[in-house]
């Protein structure tokens, strides 16, 4: 299928590794034009040298509202078409074991920055009465996840907002949605193994094991499937799909939701 996004362009946040990797490059090899940001300068040129002309990097940290501004003076002479909305999660934990200075900065983390850039970025969308956002968070938002206090709590508020502001902005050409990924092989499955490890003094292949035993497909997920349905949430295909927080967990939500 012909995603009908050759030439147009794309902001693609925590592209150095994980999804937002797989999704920059899922898009490129579509003929688009992406922005890759990402704090890991390494990981960003590896990953322009595979698309040098469909690949700008941008080594930045998306928390920082100072990036945003970068981030607008980039796309005002080019026509932005869409954004993925994605960056590293919080730290791991239950509910007593996280401080509230944690709190306050995992709200900094998992919301107020992302709130913070699309609103920056929808007016060049208006522009053009074409946009698409599409936001990465977790099953978290559909179920909670163990020793995820931080996540469980504050991506719901992301999917709120998602929901609220999808209701706005349709009828200007912009869809607004959330992709909720299960447990997938990137480098942040990291953190929740290691605090498996240490509340149950097991070994990280045991700890591997029995979540992937939550599976019903019996397999950690891929992140190139879930770029393949992001590119597809990204391009004009998916006009009348908005205001959606669709699962990418092989089975393992339970919810009839």
């Amino acid at each position: 299928m012909d995603l009908r996004i050759k030439d147009r362009y794309f902001l693609v946040g925590g592209a150095g590794s994980g999804f937002g990797k797989s999704v920059s490059l899922a898009l490129a090899a579509e003929g688009a034009k992406v922005l890759a940001v990402s704090r890991t300068k390494e990981k960003l040129e590896s990953l322009k040298s595979l698309f040098p002309e469909n690949i700008e990097v941008l080594p930045a940290d998306l928390s920082d509202l100072r990036v945003h501004q970068e981030i607008e003076n980039y796309f005002i002479s080019k026509p932005l078409a869409g954004i993925f909305v994605n960056a590293g999660g919080p730290p791991a934990g239950g509910a007593f074991d996280v401080t509230m200075e944690q709190w306050d900065m995992a709200w900094n983390v998992v919301v107020r920055w992302k709130i913070a850039l699309v609103q920056r970025l929808i007016p060049l969308m208006e522009q053009n009465h074409y946009g698409r956002i599409l936001f990465l968070e977790s099953v978290s938002v559909k179920q909670p996840v163990p020793n995820l206090i931080l996540s469980n709590s504050l991506r719901p508020a992301v999917v709120g907002y998602a929901k609220t502001l999808s209701q706005e902005v349709a009828s200007i050409g912009i869809t607004v949605n959330v992709i909720a990924p299960g447990f997938h092989e990137t480098a942040a499955m990291d953190r929740i193994f290691k605090k498996k490890m240490e509340l149950e003094g097991i070994t990280e292949e045991k700890a591997k094991e029995s979540f992937t035993r939550e599976i019903p497909m019996g397999t950690m997920g891929n992140p190139d499937d879930l770029a393949s349905l992001s590119a597809w949430l990204l391009s004009p295909h998916s006009t009348y799909v908005t205001g959606q927080t669709i699962a990418h967990t092989g089975g393992s939500d339970k919810g009839l939701l």
